[in-house]
């Protein structure tokens, strides 16, 4: 879903006007800067080397990580942009290493609830072929990728191998395009075998939404037509709801399952023609992306790590007209110090996104060394090339230097787009810089 709705946002603001501003605020000084002092020898003090994104055995170079996620339940790790190889086999690396050494159990990632379950149950039960199941719930999403096979893969075998410490795979996200007539059926089957009397109701508040598979499709029908859906399919969650007294594990699970569906439905009622409205929807999607997370994690009791775009995982929106509230400022109010968001940057080098066609095939595109008064700039002055800090912890010169906003790179699934302005110490309680990225290996 990250792919829908970034694609509406991206790259609307004029590129020229989006450049003069970057421009106007690399030469605002900071107060590091305006003091006369230089924040590298600060920031090396709280930095600490990383050895490499790769996942592997030895994991000594992370455990400065795990000491600062402490007792954290939900971790937001962050990626500077959605196509990138390093950044991607950066959260194979860390999950592994919190699974082993940190108890941590589900890998939660910014795709719709139902294709989070589909690959949940490949993980589970290692039925069927990891390729295509993993072809089947990302593909076309910025996650479609080798690194995410891998990743699932290693989760697999790592429950055939250690059946008393399962790990699970989650989505967060709103269901689109992927609520088939089976996803529905978690629902409808289940209403069927324990509340028969409710079946014809369920199958008529579903009917003209039921299945979803090309949203797409869905948001060219009439405004009214979807919003009426939307509010039938709220009717049908409320009335699951009201069976509560039936209880147990699998009512919980079904009426999160028609949540899904609803919050599908009301997100594609916005009217995405509306500049007002996308504002409105996305508002919405940050909010309902931290309560899925928050009702799976105070569920199943997992300590989780939570992958998305650097921007839903921060505390402070970097577009404000766009995003006004995301994802990590609803985790902090809810879970409080039980969530920390990491965030990443990165000096140089390639990655895939999309251009201008927004439904056209993701490309390479490649970007030089930083300009001066950018945060990646002064980042990539430490005599680490890699490497993790925390913000929170820094000498005061580096905090003063982290808590300034300047003009970062945050790339999502269009390209180009302008750099955005952004506190590093304000939006992340750690940062991970890595010197280079390459561009992430396409599904095969």
């Amino acid at each position: 879903m990250a792919r829908m709705t970034e694609k509406t946002t991206m790259g609307r603001r004029p590129l020229l006007a989006a450049a003069a501003a970057a421009v106007g605020a690399l030469l605002v000084p900071t107060p590091a800067y305006a003091a006369g002092k230089d924040p590298v020898r600060a920031l090396e003090q709280a930095a600490h080397p990383l050895r490499s994104t790769e996942p592997g055995p030895d994991p000594a170079d992370l455990r400065p990580l795990g000491a600062m996620i402490g007792d954290a339940a939900v971790v937001g790790l962050g990626e500077a942009t959605h196509g990138s190889h390093e950044l991607f086999t950066l959260k194979e690396r860390v999950f592994r290493y919190l699974v082993e050494e940190k108890g941590f159990t589900t890998f939660a990632l910014e795709i719709g609830w139902p294709s989070g379950l589909l690959l949940d149950e490949y993980v589970q039960s290692g039925r069927g072929d990891a390729r295509q199941v993993v072809q089947q719930a990302l593909g076309g999403s910025p996650f479609g990728r080798e690194e995410f096979l891998h990743l699932i893969e290693w989760m697999r075998d790592h429950n055939r191998s250690r059946p008393g410490h399962r790990v699970h795979f989650m989505g967060d996200d709103v269901g689109a395009p992927r609520v088939g007539d089976d996803f529905f059926e978690r629902v409808t089957g289940y209403v069927g075998r324990l509340h028969p009397q409710l079946l014809a109701r369920f199958t008529e508040l579903y009917t003209g939404l039921r299945p979803l598979d090309d949203a797409i499709a869905y948001m060219g029908g009439p405004l009214t037509q979807r919003r009426q859906l939307a509010a039938r399919a709220q009717q049908a969650l409320e009335l699951l709801e009201s069976q509560r007294g039936a209880g147990g594990e699998e009512f919980e699970w079904t009426v999160q399952h028609a949540r899904s569906i609803a919050q599908t439905a009301a997100f594609l009622a916005f009217d995405f023609g509306d500049p007002r409205a996308v504002t409105a929807a996305e508002l919405y999607r940050d909010q309902l992306m931290a309560d899925n997370i928050t009702w799976w994690q105070r569920h199943t009791g997992d300590r989780m790590l939570l992958s998305a775009h650097d921007g839903h995982v921060a505390y402070v929106t970097a577009e404000p007209e766009m995003y006004p509230k995301v994802q990590g400022a609803f985790l902090r109010e809810t879970l409080g110090k039980g969530y920390l968001a990491i965030g990443t940057t990165f000096g140089q080098g390639s990655f895939l996104s999309q251009d201008k066609s927004l439904d056209g095939p993701w490309k390479k595109f490649t970007v030089d060394a930083p300009a001066p008064g950018t945060n990646e700039y002064t980042l990539g002055q430490l005599r680490h090339p890699d490497y993790v800090l925390d913000t929170r912890n820094a000498p005061a010169a580096a905090r003063a230097w982290l808590d300034t906003a300047r003009p970062t790179r945050q790339i999502g699934t269009e390209y180009p787009c302008p750099l955005d302005t952004l506190a590093i110490g304000r939006s992340y309680d750690v940062l991970i810089h890595l010197h280079r990225v390459r561009e992430a290996d396409l599904l095969r």
